[in-house]
């Protein structure tokens, strides 16, 4: 069974392990991994645990040449609704601490992930499959793509809690995503964007039916590990620069990366497979 972006992956063996309970790897390619937050019950709302689930998965699997592409998705019918607010838990090494040195460990846990995600040198997809709040919220917008369901929903939902909607990389990332009016209407009314207008805007970049949202990311992840993994890393890694740095600095950072890429086998499989209508194959 094939869709517009490879083979579903209804048509795959999945393989899945759990990193932790609330964290569930799976590689239905060889190539591509699946990230599933694991707490349908309480729609993937973020503790301790998951966290420490996220920031072992992504290291596992950055360190892990084979895989070139990954998604990340929430079972059941959210994406994320933020941080557990029946408990977030005690984050490991965080013994003994009280009080504000408590509140500080448990933020930056959940902020370095946003950094983890980028630093993944694997693009992360983001296949958003029902509500994402809050810190569900921070973890789409620190994929490099996003699909969401149409029964998706993106609330910047921090103020619920009297606290800034300023948090998890969101006042970073959002704006660069939809622009400034867009991202500040959307942080201070807090109002929920429905998938339809989330594509609109340019904060997802398609809108799929219910149901199929996470074969549409495994697609798009199966074309994207066809790639040259090499070129695919420095993209990412490229992409992410240009963000912060002017327009002079890009270009003589693109410059370099080109050259780096350059390796003499990777661009003759390339030209050969294009000039034999064939699929190239690139070894990492």
């Amino acid at each position: 069974m094939q869709t517009d972006h490879g083979p579903t992956p209804t048509a795959l063996r999945w393989q899945g392990w759990a990193m932790t309970d609330t964290v569930i790897v799976s590689r239905p390619t060889d190539k591509v991994a699946v990230l599933t937050l694991n707490r349908p019950d309480q729609l993937n709302a973020v503790n301790a645990e998951l966290i420490a689930g996220m920031h072992g998965a992504l290291a596992e699997l950055g360190a892990e040449r084979s895989v070139r592409a990954i998604v990340l998705t929430g079972a059941g019918r959210a994406f994320s609704a933020g941080v557990d607010l029946n408990g977030f838990g005690e984050p490991e090494g965080s013994e003994g601490l009280t009080g504000r040195r408590m509140g500080f460990a448990v933020q930056t846990e959940m902020s370095r992930l946003i950094l983890r995600m980028r630093d993944t040198p694997q693009p992360v997809i983001a296949a958003v499959n029902g509500p994402a709040a809050g810190m569900g919220l921070a973890l789409s917008l620190a994929s490099d793509l996003r699909y969401a369901a149409r029964s998706a929903v993106f609330r910047a939902a921090f103020m619920n809690l009297g606290l800034s909607n300023c948090d998890m990389g969101t006042s970073w990332l959002l704006p660069r995503l939809v622009g400034a009016s867009r991202a500040h209407e959307m942080m201070l009314t807090m109002r929920k964007v429905g998938a339809e207008e989330a594509e609109r805007i340019g904060l997802v970049a398609a809108v799929v039916d219910d149901g199929t949202v996470l074969d549409h990311a495994v697609g798009v992840a199966t074309e994207i590990a066809a790639l040259s993994p090499w070129g695919v890393r420095l993209t990412k890694q490229g992409m992410w620069s240009a963000l912060e740095v002017p327009e002079r600095a890009a270009i003589e950072y693109e410059d370099r990366q080109q050259i780096m890429a350059s390796e003499p086998e990777t661009f003759r499989e390339a030209v050969g497979a294009f000039l034999e209508k064939r699929p190239a194959t690139f070894p990492d």
